[in-house]
Parts: C-alpha cells; sequence; structure tokens
C-alpha cells in the first residue's frame, strides 16, 4: 500500500449504520482508485450502539488506508467530523455520511470539479430521497437560517463536499464548541461552488436526527452565527414601547376631552401577562447566547478520542 502522504482523505462519522460500512468501504475503494490509489478512509465512530466499532477495526486490519477513530462518547455529527478532519493528511479532504445516502460514486464529479481551481465543491443533492417531513423542515430552517444570519445558503446542499488541504488547515483553527460544518466552511470563503450529484435513499438504519435533535441543531446553528435575534428583540421592546405610549394618549385624550373613564380589568391583567411572557422570552433569549459563551470560557475539547487502529502523532 503506499505509505507517502494520500492524496484523497475521506471522512465519514459513523453512528448508528454499521451494516453500512462495509459496502460504504468497497464502493469508496471502487470509486477512489481510478483517481488515485493513494488514499485513506478515515471513519469516526462517534459512540455508535451497534457493532460499528468492530467493524472499522475489521476493515482497517484488512486495509491500512482505513483509519478508525473511536470517540469515548457521542459528541454529535459536526464534532466527529472535526476529529476526523484533525487526522486527515490528504491533498483533498470529502465529507459524507455513512448511510450511504451521500453515493460514493458521485466523488469523482466532486474531485473534477475541484480541478477546475476551487477549493470548495459542495454536492447539491437535486432531488433529495427523504421524508416530506425532512425536507420541509430542512426547507424552513433554511429560511429562518438565512433571515437571521445573512448568509446565503441552499437547502439541498448539506455535508457532501471535498475540499482543500488549504481549507482544512484552516477549518482546523475554528475551534468553537457550537459547530456546524457546512457554515463554517462558507465563513472561511476560498473559492466555492456546488454541483448537482444524485442523492440516495436511505438503506441502513435510520436517521439519528429526531425532532428534538433537529430544533436543537437549528438553535445552535443560528447563535453560532448570528446575533440577530437580540436585535430583533430589542427592535420589538421600542416597537412595543412606542404603541403603548400612543395608546396611552389615547386613553389621556379621551378622558379629558370626552370624559370617558379608563375601564377593564380583564384587558389591563391581559397586558401585564402578554408583557410578561415578552420579557421572559427576550430573557430566554439573552440567556441562550449567555450559556453559549459559558460553555466557550470552559475551553475543554471539542471530543476525546477512546482509541484508534492507527498511530499518530496528533494523539
Amino acid at each position: 500500500m503506499p505509505t507517502n502522504r494520500p492524496h484523497i482523505s475521506v471522512v465519514t462519522p459513523v453512528y448508528g449504520c454499521a451494516r453500512a460500512l462495509p459496502e460504504l468501504y468497497e464502493r469508496l475503494v471502487k470509486t477512489l482508485t481510478p483517481i488515485t490509489e493513494n488514499f485513506e478512509i478515515i471513519m469516526v465512530n462517534d459512540h455508535s450502539p451497534d457493532e460499528a466499532w468492530d467493524i472499522i477495526q475489521q476493515l482497517a486490519a484488512r486495509d491500512s488506508r482505513v483509519k478508525g477513530i473511536k470517540l469515548s462518547r457521542n459528541f454529535g455529527q459536526h464534532k466527529a467530523m472535526t476529529a476526523g478532519l484533525d487526522f486527515a493528511n490528504g491533498d483533498w479532504v470529502v465529507v459524507m455520511d455513512c448511510d450511504l445516502q451521500d453515493v460514493p460514486e458521485e466523488i469523482v464529479k466532486l474531485y473534477k470539479k475541484a480541478q477546475e481551481g476551487y477549493d470548495v465543491v459542495f454536492g447539491r443533492r437535486a432531488e433529495r430521497k427523504d421524508s416530506f417531513f425532512k425536507k420541509l423542515s430542512s426547507k424552513l430552517f433554511n429560511k429562518v437560517f438565512i433571515y437571521l444570519s445573512g448568509m446565503n445558503t441552499d437547502a439541498a446542499v448539506a455535508n457532501f463536499s471535498i475540499i482543500s488541504n488549504k481549507v482544512v488547515k484552516n477549518f482546523r483553527k475554528m475551534r468553537e464548541q457550537n459547530r456546524a460544518y457546512t457554515p463554517f466552511i462558507d465563513w472561511l470563503g476560498f473559492r466555492h461552488t456546488s454541483i448537482d450529484i444524485n442523492h440516495a435513499s436511505r438503506a441502513y438504519g435510520k436517521s439519528s436526527y429526531s425532532i428534538r435533535k433537529l430544533i436543537a441543531l437549528a438553535v445552535n446553528s443560528i447563535i453560532a452565527h448570528s446575533n440577530k435575534p437580540l436585535r430583533l428583540s430589542i427592535e420589538f421592546g421600542f416597537l412595543m414601547t412606542f404603541f403603548s405610549f400612543l395608546y396611552a394618549a389615547w386613553l389621556i385624550i379621551r378622558y379629558f376631552a370626552y370624559g370617558i373613564p379608563v375601564q377593564g380589568w380583564t384587558s389591563v391583567m391581559v397586558s401585564i401577562y402578554f408583557i410578561g411572557g415578552l420579557l421572559f422570552a427576550n430573557m430566554g433569549i439573552l440567556g441562550l447566547y449567555i450559556g453559549k459563551i459559558f460553555n466557550e470560557t470552559k475551553q475543554r475539547p471539542l471530543y476525546i478520542i477512546d482509541e484508534t487502529t492507527f498511530e499518530s502523532e496528533k494523539e
């Protein structure tokens, strides 16, 4: 097997799809070999509840180009990606999911497009083979994210991409706890594009993203890339104050000009509860940002490695 620096590294976080790994390996080897035999496949086991680590070890024993990283607990998909990128040595690095919805054969398209002078090429799922709910939630999140962050993102673009070693080196400098791969790559800049690729139906396992996790990911991504929710809460507060002032002026005019007294215990209580709810909501938004700041000040590692199938100076 080649021993020099790999030309292509493939990074894939692994969770809940152990049965897909042998097929993923075979298809990656078949796809990458015509490009170069000098490649590596980095599988990051994000504390998968199945026999994924045993399979990764078997693949690594069979082919030294397969490198396994086992995290000490479940740190989440994006931190697992970061672990893989921290160990990737290739001139080009492919990031993809392990469940074969990201079609390995499409790497050829991404690589060829990158050779046109791009540092980043994302795969755009022209026809997503996901459930209606997942596609709908993705579109809704994308619209909200664009509005709040000011970043122009595409709901059809996910993590499947190829990036140059230059991009990887700069990505490693970003050590925030609150992570999302695609927005981070977009923020870095460099010359990037996207191309249409095929997207497969899920053949193994099921998505680990529940509704709760999807909402948490959306909130974390927005907070990580925008302070617009804070500015909106301030603007809304001023707007409420303005209308309250107008209403108070109207009540005073009615009382002195027409002798109409202010009545309505119910309306007063409803107003109090309404304003109280707004205050608690604004405090909650502020609390989210303070909580993220608190997490960053701890400066804890992004992930902990339990063991690997290879030796590295980075360990």
